[in-house]
């Protein structure tokens, strides 16, 4: 299984170098890699959903720049491996003590697999998930303030990191449009990425919640340095996709 990942993987690089030399057609992609056209259109579709490449007629170009989905649009995209992420993210929540919990179709996934828990306050950027856990008679829901970004809903500016510079959390549970071993964590605008630096700065565990198509390239144009120590919670199994994040900061 780890060979066909990566052998997927190699194609998928293979064919974005192609697109971006100008081979565009699905016929002529199909017979420069050596597979079928049934295959590449396959790839392709994986790659849009990446937002990686735009669909042409009969081929494709790869994306010119990042384009943010909304919070509806996200939370169609792979709803079992967020399912699953949330379900193995609840494991390492503490039994009590603060959490951090991010805006998100993700983090909303472990906001649905708390809601049972006793003697947690769990802090939020996100007013759909702090409502959605107001209801938890043993959880304490806290909303941080800030401006409402359009597509992310989730919370940004000085009063939100007002509030941050209040807080000390046990855990800080991350989401994100892209993570990188070296970057760390991909946004589309600098005040997300501000706030993910604080909450950072406030918590004692980092850890990321990302499901696989998160951990391929990608054209974010902000990003979130992490800590040297942080955990990575995926659905993606490819050694070669996970070293480099395995690596020590």
């Amino acid at each position: 299984m780890a060979d066909l990942r990566r052998g997927t993987r190699s194609r998928h690089e293979r064919l974005l170098a192609l697109l971006r030399a100008g081979t565009t057609h699905v016929d002529d992609l199909a017979v420069t890699l050596g597979v079928s056209p049934s295959t590449v259109r396959r790839d392709l579709a994986r790659l849009t959903e990446q937002a990686a490449v735009t669909r042409t007629y009969g081929g494709a170009l790869t994306a010119a720049a990042f384009h943010e989905r909304s919070l509806h649009e996200r939370q169609r995209l792979e709803p079992a491996a967020k399912a699953a992420i949330g379900a193995a993210a609840a494991d390492l929540c503490p039994e009590s003590g603060t959490i951090f919990l991010d805006s998100g179709s993700t983090c909303a996934r472990l906001a649905e697999q708390l809601v049972d828990r006793t003697g947690l306050t769990v802090v939020t950027r996100s007013p759909e998930i702090a409502v959605f856990l107001s209801g938890a008679p043993g959880l304490e829901s806290v909303l941080l303030g800030g401006t409402v970004p359009a597509k992310s809903h989730g919370l940004v500016g000085p009063l939100a990191a007002l509030a941050l510079e209040r807080l000390v959390v046990d855990v800080a549970f991350l989401g994100g449009d892209a993570v990188h071993p070296a970057y760390g964590v991909g946004e589309p605008t600098l005040p997300e990425v501000a706030v993910k630096e604080k909450v950072t700065e406030r918590a004692r565990t980092i850890i990321v919640l990302a499901d696989a198509t998160k951990l391929s390239p990608h054209a974010v144009p902000c990003w979130a340095p992490l800590p040297g120590a942080w955990t990575l919670v995926t659905n993606e199994s490819d050694p070669d996709v996970l070293g480099p994040i395995a690596l020590p900061g």
